[in-house]
C-alpha cells in the first residue's frame, strides 16, 4: 500500500481557483481501480494551503490516478498559483488496521 501526502501553499489571489481545480480531481480519482482513499482539504491554519492524503493499493494505482486528465489540468493551474514549493511524501505501508472499537 502507498500513502501520499501532498501539500501546496497558493498565492492568496489564486486559492479559490486552486480549490476549484482540486474539486474536479476528487471524484474521478476515487473511481480509479486501486485507489483506496483520496481526500483533499484546506489547511485550517492557512486558508491558502491545501493538503491531499491519497491511499493506493500499489504503484500502478498511483500511476493510473496521476494519468487522469483532471490531474494534468490541475498541475497546470498549480504552476502559476503556488506561493512556495509543494511538499510531497510517499509512504510505503506494509500493513494497516481500522482504528477504534
Amino acid at each position: 500500500m502507498i500513502v501520499v501526502r501532498f501539500k501546496v501553499q497558493c498565492k492568496p489571489e489564486k486559492a479559490e481557483q486552486v480549490m476549484a481545480a482540486f474539486k474536479e480531481v476528487i471524484a474521478p480519482s476515487r473511481k480509479v481501480n486501486g485507489v483506496v482513499n483520496f481526500d483533499i482539504g484546506r489547511d485550517l491554519a492557512d486558508p491558502n494551503s491545501f493538503i491531499a492524503t491519497e491511499v493506493f493499493a500499489d504503484r500502478a494505482a498511483l500511476d493510473r490516478q496521476e494519468s487522469l486528465p483532471e490531474v494534468a489540468k490541475t498541475l497546470g493551474i498549480l504552476e502559476e498559483s503556488l506561493a512556495a514549493e509543494p511538499e510531497a511524501t510517499i509512504f510505503h505501508v506494509s500493513s494497516s488496521e481500522p482504528w477504534g472499537g
